[in-house]
């Protein structure tokens, strides 16, 4: 009896496989939805009255396992690195001929590249082990990601198996790097959804794709309509000639890989694939925002090798963002959490960058009013860096006579507060410290990952918490109860734990984290952290006064009045006093380089180039601002060293002109 069992079993996960493929990459299904249901409602009893024959592989794995506290971290060995971005042909021929060089390879011979649109989504990492899915993990810091393998599980498009070699044929390991997406009608569908039940509806595909695969509940992930595309190849114990082949290697074990992709012979080639992409890129069924090229030969790649955070052998061409026009249908002021008041023009929903846009910026009244944007205006609308929709410019020759200029109010209009304008600034404000939009504003970025990171916080959730005044100050999040949470709208008592969890975990963070979280005006993150490594202690911060900020290198007399100004006033020093006795613990700034004299490099300007032996780009700007030192991009005359890798560049002759002490790599390490 056990024996037929389990071969009913292989037999159904074997069909079910082949008509997942069939149905989610081939899209030439061949039975009904009805009837593969039924053969996985038979796979789901079989295996529960006879768990002993379930597999890690099994397709019931996609409807999600149980649910976690945290995402666990995973060390890779081959570090998953980014792209150096080009946005011209002038660049791509740079880049043709650095390979070449490289690779001592003569200009006039034509190298082979292989070029495939860039999706925009979030990148992963899957392992195969004797063809067999076992970890998934997202790019993290390259080197270290975090273990989603059960979400990933939920993607009916990723092979938990390979399709055509056996568990013996397969290869020892093979790990298949790619971009998990949301296509745009799957998009449309879930906006719908969630406005059918009264749920903001997401921003992008890439948010919602990120999203998804960020939920602890894999069973929530389960329920959002992800896609997988191989884009790269990582670790593996099978050895491929071409980059080409992997990927074909790749389709034929049942992964989806991008249309339009090619293998080009010399630049020109290049680049007429990469405007091919371009032109079509709208009428892919998901978002494109470039082309990719690599060099197509492995052997090649591997000479080529890497840089810092990037490869060698790769880059990605950036298009330019898309423009379309639309008209305004209305014009309206919202407030920010500094109490700033910024004009949002409501649009008439339109498709452009690959989201459909209905609200874009107007910045402030003065570009307002330069622009002279008007209620029923056609106007260009982008969305600038492919991210924030804004109103370029206005049709003229189409504006109606009914058009209505926009009159920017004198009060707020949340809480009716008269606004501020400064001297010598363009952005009106609100200051009352009781406005309920900016106290809303103020707890997101409070709850933001670079701030205090917690977890599940979302837009909708804080309203929520305002709005029923279960949260009136940032504490007040550190004294939620789940019997209050339980009260919200869509609250479940999963998702109250889970909250309370994040915020439980929020309580202990960096000294610079907490400084940046408290949303001073002016304080980023980089100015946070420059405080905080010449002032290492919560108490020293709040000790500050102009004169000590000024003498920090990097800090003009804007930051540091608005930084003073914050800790002035004694709402914000209460406040201050009751997030430290709901338990926060404000860790200290670690110990930083110094001399006799202080910080080691205190005021010194850096430069980097060229690739270094011993540090990654990113530590060695870390060790030079703990050491008090500032890294600035470009050599200038006030550069006082620039540190000199392999293949430094341009940088290095500049820096020769001007008389810039040159150090090596030994050089820079041995101030320490």
């Amino acid at each position: 009896m056990s024996f037929l069992v389990q071969t009913r079993i292989e037999s159904l996960k074997t069909q079910l496989r082949h008509h997942e493929y069939l149905y989610y990459v081939a899209q030439t299904p061949d039975i009904s939805d009805q009837e593969y249901d039924a053969l996985l409602r038979e796979l789901i009893a079989l295996e529960s009255e006879y768990p002993q024959y379930k597999t890690e592989d099994s397709p019931t794995k996609r409807v999600g396992g149980q649910a976690q506290n945290e995402f666990k971290t995973i060390h890779r060995k081959k570090p998953m690195l980014s792209l150096s971005n080009i946005y011209s042909y002038e660049e791509l021929v740079d880049f043709d001929l650095r390979c070449k060089k490289f690779l001592h390879i003569q200009d006039h011979v034509a190298l082979n590249y292989h070029v495939e649109p860039k999706l925009d989504g979030l990148a992963v990492s899957c392992i195969y082990e004797h063809g067999v899915f076992t970890v998934g993990t997202t790019r993290g810091d390259g080197l270290v990601g975090e273990d989603v393998t059960e979400n990933l599980k939920t993607i009916k498009s990723l092979p938990l198996r390979f399709l055509k070699d056996n568990q013996s044929q397969a290869p020892a390991l093979l790990e298949v790097r790619g971009e998990v997406i949301m296509t745009h009608a799957d998009f449309k569908k879930l906006n719908n959804s969630q406005l059918a039940q009264g749920e903001k509806p997401f921003v992008n595909p890439r948010n919602a794709a990120a999203g998804a695969l960020r939920q602890l509940d894999p069973q929530m992930t389960a329920q959002r309509p992800l896609d997988f595309y191989v884009h790269s190849l990582g670790e593996s114990s099978l050895v491929f000639d071409q980059f080409s082949d992997f990927m074909s290697y790749s389709k034929q074990q049942g992964f989806k890989t991008p249309e339009q992709t090619q293998v080009c012979a010399g630049v020109q080639a290049v680049f007429e694939a990469i405007q091919r992409i371009e032109t079509n890129r709208y009428q892919a069924p998901y978002a494109i925002d470039g082309a990719v090229v690599k060099v197509n030969s492995i052997e090649q790649q591997q000479q080529l090798g890497e840089i810092a955070k990037s490869v060698r052998f790769a880059v990605a061409y950036k298009y330019k963002a898309e423009e379309v026009t639309t008209q305004v249908l209305d014009i309206q002021v919202q407030v920010g959490r500094t109490g700033a008041l910024t004009p949002v023009a409501y649009l008439k929903p339109v498709f452009v960058g690959g989201v459909t846009v209905s609200r874009a910026t107007l910045h402030n009244p003065v570009e307002l009013k330069k622009k002279d944007v008007r209620i029923g205006d056609t106007v260009f609308v982008r969305r600038a860096g492919e991210v924030i929709p804004e109103v370029v410019s206005v049709v003229l020759s189409k504006r109606p006579q009914s058009a209505v200029s926009f009159v920017f109010p004198t009060q707020c209009p949340i809480c009716q507060t008269p606004v501020l304008l400064t001297e010598n600034e363009v952005v009106p404000r609100c200051p009352s410290p009781y406005c309920l939009a900016q106290l809303k504003e103020r707890i997101k970025h409070f709850a933001a990952r670079p701030a205090m990171d917690i977890d599940g916080l979302g837009d909708k959730l804080v309203d929520q918490l305002v709005d029923e005044r279960l949260v009136t100050r940032l504490s007040d999040l550190y004294g939620l109860e789940q019997n209050a949470l339980l009260q919200l709208n869509r609250m479940g008592e999963k998702s109250a734990q889970q909250l309370l969890y994040a915020i439980q975990a929020s309580k202990t963070r960096p000294l610079h984290r907490f400084i940046y979280a408290l949303g001073i005006r002016h304080i980023g993150e980089g100015i946070a952290k420059l405080i905080t490594q010449n002032y290492r202690t919560l108490d020293a911060c709040l000790a500050l006064n102009q004169d000590m900020l000024l003498k920090i290198e990097g800090i003009g007399p804007q930051i540091a009045d608005a930084f003073v100004n914050f800790f002035k006033q004694q709402d914000n020093i209460e406040e201050i006093h009751r997030l430290i006795a709901c338990g926060l613990i404000i860790e200290s700034t670690t110990e930083i380089a110094t001399n006799k004299n202080g910080l080691l490099l205190s005021g010194q300007r850096f430069v980097l180039t060229g690739t270094l032996k011993h540090l990654s780009r990113q530590a060695a700007k870390e060790k030079i601002e703990q050491a008090g030192g500032i890294v600035n991009t470009d050599v200038s005359i006030k550069t006082h060293y620039l540190i000199a890798g392999e293949e430094p560049g341009s940088k290095y002759q500049k820096a020769e002109q001007l008389g810039i002490k040159i150090l090596t790599e030994e050089d820079f390490l041995s101030f320490f």
